[in-house]
């Protein structure tokens, strides 16, 4: 297969050769679900609210599904328990379904339908590094904080620690998600190296050559440990950087938002044994998750109150109103009291953040090679084909063509599903002024000055 080759000939070939593609359908072609009696599972984090919304609002009811919801322990409890099959779907970080077909750590056939929402994670740092920090970074005339703060104002910090024999200590939520991209790129922005992985000499530390030393927390631990003095900083999806502002333990310095504009976050996984077991089913969960995304944007956000709501129930986040809501409706708090507005800090449908982009999941890919969790260079076709065989917008397809027929949506509400390739326009709104360009994911792995390049192997 050929770079030049339409991209629409190339997914569809894909489709052909796994023998499953979903076409896209009318509402009176839909038939009736497969399977009814689903479980969902979850982390507790405020992006997952489109699986609860799609509970609490009957979305599911609506598609003859009767689901039950259940949070998890951690990120690797809720892959293993979708891949054996006690879990028929869940909220999963991006690379998941990424890594687990291409056989970084479990192998298997993940695939996801639906992108559950952009932007919603931040990175926080204990009272005492930020103190630390606070003299690199300008100020505006009011006294506070220029933003977006890079990492050049932690670099001293850091070199100051390992002058003096410390290991500079960093949570993420698991080595490939999201926040451990995110951490890495801002860090790496700022002149701190983040270390490499080398899975094919056994080390998966991603510590080689560190500045900074990034380990695993889950989500919900990260305010606790970073208390303990355990970890200096954090990259987290909220309420848990916010939890440390109402804790007082801690200061957001930056979001995902202002390192990467509308970068895609969490999807909705399922097997792709599933998906051909249960076509029928698998387009009516999507249906469902659309639905609930435009409820939870609609109005200029203003069913977020509502939505905040719902989400502090124990069964859910967990976590107090005044917490979640401090980002969930449009505000985000830095240092205590320097509280701005940040409207698109969740967004969950507009920008057409439900669609399934390949270009969002040829990024991850492109950060797995930056730190060598893909050991040696691969061409552009096996990037795209990678993405291709994770990423399903032809299932997206299916269920908003449906709901557009059924009047439950507008056509204007998605992408021309006639002109789609699966990739955005070159995205230039990065930290560090860097574009992104999916359609070349070799040309844009070298234009960074740390990082892995091409014929490069630790």
């Amino acid at each position: 297969m050929t770079w030049n080759k339409p991209f629409k000939t190339l997914a569809a070939s894909l489709a052909l050769a796994v023998g499953f593609s979903i076409s896209p359908a009318t509402a009176e072609e839909l038939g009736y679900p497969e399977k009814e009696e689903l479980t969902f599972g979850f982390i507790k984090l405020t992006d997952m609210a489109p699986i609860a919304i799609a509970y609490e609002k009957g979305y599911f009811e609506d598609e003859g599904l009767y689901v039950t919801i259940e949070a998890q322990a951690n990120w690797k409890v809720l892959l293993d328990g979708v891949i054996d099959g006690r879990l028929d779907g869940a909220h999963m970080l991006a690379g998941q379904p990424i890594a687990a077909t291409m056989g970084f750590g479990t192998k298997a056939e993940i695939i996801t339908p639906f992108s559950m929402d952009l932007n919603g994670n931040g990175i926080t740092v204990s009272n005492a590094i930020w103190e630390e920090m606070k003299p690199n970074i300008p100020k505006q005339a009011d006294g506070k904080p220029v933003h977006p703060i890079k990492a050049d104002a932690l670099k001293p910090v850091v070199e100051k620690y390992k002058d003096e024999g410390k290991p500079f200590n960093m949570g993420m939520v698991f080595p490939v998600s999201t926040h451990n991209y995110e951490l890495r790129y801002w860090l790496a922005a700022g002149g701190i190296h983040p270390g490499y992985y080398a899975p094919h000499k056994g080390d998966i530390s991603g510590q080689i050559d560190a500045d900074a030393l990034l380990s695993v927390t889950p989500p919900p631990q990260m305010p606790a440990t970073l208390e303990a003095g355990t970890i200096y900083g954090y990259c987290v999806g909220e309420p848990w950087n916010q939890q440390a502002v109402f804790k007082g333990i801690g200061v957001p310095v930056v979001t995902d938002y202002e390192i990467w504009k509308d970068n895609p976050e969490k999807v909705f996984g399922i097997t792709k044994e599933f998906a051909e077991k249960y076509p029928n089913t698998t387009v009516r969960v999507t249906r469902a998750l659309i639905r609930a995304a435009m409820w939870l944007d609609e109005n200029n956000n203003a069913n977020r109150p509502e939505a905040v709501k719902i989400l502090s129930q124990s069964n859910y986040v967990g976590a107090d109103y005044d917490v979640i809501a401090n980002s969930m409706t449009g505000t985000f708090e830095y240092e205590k009291g320097d509280k701005r507005e940040v409207p698109d800090f969740n967004v969950f449908f507009r920008y057409n953040a439900t669609y399934p982009y390949y270009s969002d999941a040829i990024w991850y890919l492109t950060q797995m090679r930056r730190w060598g969790q893909i050991s040696e260079d691969k061409p552009d076709d096996w990037y795209k084909e990678l993405a291709a065989k994770v990423y399903r917008p032809d299932i997206y397809q299916a269920a908003a063509k449906s709901l557009i027929e059924e009047k439950l949506a507008t056509a204007a509400q998605f992408p021309d599903f006639e002109t789609e390739d699966g990739f955005r326009n070159p995205q230039t709104h990065f930290i560090d002024g860097i574009v992104y360009n999916g359609k070349e994911p070799n040309a844009y792995i070298e234009k960074f000055d740390i990082g892995l390049k091409s014929g490069q192997k630790l």
